[in-house]
């Protein structure tokens, strides 16, 4: 918070980071690069630290207009540089400005052409650079490959970000300026880096826990404008009034947090509006945040003079409806510390700025005149020029009838009309000898034009008229233009009690939201606490029990040093991929500070969520689907701490059995023998029961059984959905096969194959008849060719060949 109130005031805040001490400090701290490429609203960034010669990466992740999340990479990492394109957005122009302006620090801005920023280039620069961790004996071919475990390829802008500070090393020579120039810079190791209490989530893990969810709009008339949200976490959690609460309320979900002074803020606020007593305040606060509008918007058009009728209209109503929500707040309990914010927060300069608009801004008129429009009593100097336009008709149709006195008797009427920018003018019919430009000349009177045959002049009278009483039209446009521009000052002034506004409505409306969700689904709050637990009482998936008409809760529990890792078996579709997911979901809901589908919840703190359920294939990467597997499995393995959860579903089939058993048997057993303190949550659903049965894992404390129930009725699977400790004795396959619709005789066929293979049997083909007839027939050529004496001259071996030996090897199954 504290960075983005000091973007809002046009400073960064860089308080104490350590570059403004002593100047031997700065000399002896090594040198930090940061590569940043920022565009239509996601962020792209990389670093390089010198200290240890290794390279962190973000991938690419949403960003403000302000970038207030790289203000906040900035006040962690402190760069000496930052490297950008110089063709580059206008936020970022904007916020390197507001940089240059701190005194306090100011690193050195770097810019290179926007092709140095080229998807392909940075490929190739990565390709090329100095990785002594990569081994020697991966070809040039396989090397993409391998890098691609290391640092991530479906984030476009940070890949593009670091083929620029890979440049950017190489020009400078960073930590080798001494050495040989053939020597290039060193980058000994990649780290995903994540901000400081925020939890590390990747793609994979958003898309298989389908926490976002974007569908095509079904109407014809918005194909083309956009999408829309589909069944998500955040599809039914996202219950916000108005766009900046949903634009605030998928930042939190894009960026969970292990703040514990934040998550208990949010929740105290969702625990007061889901108590049914209080349900009148949740309904009155609700119907006026639908008023708040777009602040910024409003603000950036007024400091442009570009405000319409319409912006001054939803000014007013969001400046009045946030006077009402702090009016109503206030008699809401003070200890919750949103309220109280909002009570302090929402200053008297926003009662101002409402009677302000309401006194001056004359809102009937203007829409009626499409114009800023004052009301009477603002300015004495306008109301004066407004009582003449009004009167003037009545001054004009006398002044008319004196003119038409002097005009030619043939001239049956006139009248004096008042048309802006031009001024006074005389018009009178055209007469019939009125045929040529020359006839419309008349003594005493300048022609100025023909318009639906009127003819239009100006006298000495229209003439004084204009001297007398000016353009009254233009001036009074004029002066209400002057008057708006105050106004308009006036509140710009004071646009930091606007921006206030905007941040704790948002937040309130966010709140709000996910306390309806919680009140209609029946949602618990749970406790959220700094050990390494994780205990779930009868939870359940927040979208699958909204699809399915009964739903079989089950719980979860993960103490610090047992049952760390848990092994679930079970048959398909018995439920062990929705368990994992519905686990995954739990622990992220309680991580944004919302409340969770389960009866009690007490939960530890979670660094990060990592998968290996889903494999996005994808031809730009490049990468066969196992290949992408075994990177999901990599970075699971590499970047998880203690206090991490990790889901796996299904690992080691995309392979040789016997290859991918050994795959998961030495990635489980590489979390076994760590120290208890270093093994994440691990839950792990999987097929392979030979992992059991053969006895391939560590005996373990940390390590827990489980499997989900099943009951055979005849031949007949039921699945109970139920977990329990254990382990699935058979895969039931071949019911399952009969569930799915396939033909009997199929399933018959293949419960007959498992077995003979299962036993160690021959495996005997189909496709042609096999009888003990033609065994026996067979046995028959054989003892008659042993019979033979081949030293026999008689011997007519092409008479055995025909009758013996051809038929029967026509007789014989085909091998091909």
């Amino acid at each position: 918070m504290a960075a983005l109130e000091s973007l809002r005031k046009g400073g960064l805040g860089f308080g104490p980071l350590g570059i403004n001490g002593d100047e031997e400090e700065e000399e002896d701290s090594p040198t930090v690069l940061l590569s940043v490429l920022a565009q239509h609203g996601q962020m792209g960034l990389c670093f390089y630290d010198m200290k240890d010669s290794s390279l962190h990466y973000m991938i690419d992740t949403r960003d403000n207009y302000e970038l207030h999340l790289l203000a906040r990479v900035i006040q962690e990492v402190s760069p000496h540089v930052i490297i950008t394109s110089a063709k580059q957005e206008r936020c970022m122009t904007s916020f390197l400005q507001q940089l240059g302006s701190n005194p306090d620090y100011k690193p050195e801005v770097v810019t290179y052409p926007y092709v140095d920023f080229g998807l392909e280039v940075s490929k190739q620069r990565l390709l090329s650079a100095h990785l002594p961790f990569v081994p020697a004996s991966i070809s040039e071919r396989d090397k993409m490959s391998y890098l691609s475990s290391c640092i991530s390829f479906d984030s476009p802008l940070m890949l593009r970000a670091v083929g620029a500070l890979l440049k950017c090393l190489d020009r400078r020579r960073v930590g080798v300026e001494l050495e040989d120039s053939s020597v290039g810079v060193p980058i000994l190791q990649f780290h995903s880096y994540t901000l400081k209490g925020v939890v590390c989530i990747d793609r994979d893990t958003y898309s298989v826990l389908q926490i976002f969810k974007s569908e095509l709009h079904p109407s014809v008339y918005k194909l083309h404008s956009g999408e829309k949200e589909g069944l998500s976490l955040y599809g039914i959690l996202n219950r916000c009034r108005c766009k900046f609460g949903s634009k605030l309320l998928r930042q939190w979900f894009l960026r969970p947090t292990l703040d514990l002074a934040v998550l208990h803020r949010r929740q105290e606020v969702i625990r007061f509006f889901t108590s049914p007593r209080n349900s009148d305040a949740l309904s009155t606060l609700q119907s006026s945040l639908r008023n708040i509008s777009n602040i910024p918007t409003l603000l950036r058009r007024m400091s442009l003079s570009h405000t319409k009728v319409t912006d001054w209209q939803s000014l007013y109503k969001t400046v009045y409806n946030a006077v009402c929500i702090r009016d109503t707040v206030r008699h809401l309990p003070q200890s919750i510390h949103l309220f109280r914010d909002i009570s302090e927060g929402l200053s008297d300069d926003l009662h101002h700025i409402a009677s302000l608009i309401s006194r001056v801004v004359d809102f009937e008129t203007s829409l009626a005149e499409n114009r800023f429009t004052i009301k009477p009593n603002v300015d004495p100097a306008i109301d004066e020029k407004k009582r003449k336009m009004m009167g003037l008709s009545d001054f004009l149709t006398d002044v008319a009838r004196r003119e038409l006195e002097h005009l030619d008797p043939r001239i049956p009427s006139c009248c004096v009309i008042y048309i802006p920018l031009i001024g006074f003018l005389l018009s009178v019919p055209r007469l019939p000898s009125m045929v040529e430009k020359e006839d419309f000349e008349i003594e005493e009177l300048d022609f100025m034009f023909l318009s639906e045959d009127r003819l239009h002049y100006r006298s000495q009278r229209t003439k004084e008229l204009d001297d007398l009483l000016g353009d009254l039209h233009c001036d009074i446009r004029d002066m209400e233009t002057a008057v708006m521009t105050q106004l308009q000052n006036t509140i710009l002034e004071r646009s930091a009690s606007l921006y206030k506004v905007l941040d704790l409505t948002a937040e309130l409306d966010c709140l709000m939201a996910m306390s309806s969700a919680s009140q209609e689904y029946g949602y618990t709050s749970p406790k959220l606490a700094s050990h390494r637990k994780i205990t779930v009482t009868q939870g359940r998936h927040p979208l699958l029990e909204l699809c399915s008409p009964v739903f079989v809760a089950n719980s979860f529990q993960s103490s610090e040093s047992q049952s760390r890792v848990k092994i679930i078996t079970g048959p398909n579709s018995s439920g062990k991929s929705i368990y994992l997911k519905q686990v995954g979901l739990i622990v992220f809901m309680a991580l944004i500070g919302s409340d969770v589908p389960a009866k009690e919840a007490e939960i530890g703190l979670v660094d990060g969520i990592f998968t290996r359920m889903q494999s996005r294939e994808s031809v730009s990467v490049g990468l066969s689907t196992f290949m992408i597997d075994l990177n999901q499995m990599a970075q699971a393995l590499n970047s998880t701490t203690g206090n991490s959860l990790v889901l796996i579903d299904e690992f080691g089939k995309g392979t040789n059995t016997v290859d991918g058993l050994s795959l998961l048997a030495a990635s489980i057993s590489h979390w076994l023998r760590k120290p208890p303190v270093d093994v994440p949550h691990v839950l792990l659903a999987t097929n392979f029961h030979s992992l059991l049965q053969l006895g391939l894992l560590p005996s373990s404390g940390l390590l827990s059984l489980l499997t989900l129930e099943t009951a055979v009725d005849g031949d007949e699977l039921v699945f109970l959905y139920q977990l329990k400790e254990g382990i699935c004795k058979s895969s039931y396959a071949a019911n399952i096969a009969t569930l799915a619709g396939l033909p009997t005789s199929l399933v018959q066929r293949g419960v007959e194959v498992s077995e003979l293979y299962r036993t160690g049997r021959l495996i005997k083909r189909i496709d042609k008849a096999s009888s003990d007839e033609q065994a026996n027939r067979c046995r028959s050529v054989v003892e008659t060719f042993l019979s033979l004496d081949l030293e026999d001259k008689d011997l007519d071996l092409q008479h055995f060949m025909k009758e013996e030996l051809l038929p029967s090897a026509g007789e014989l199954p085909n091998r091909s």
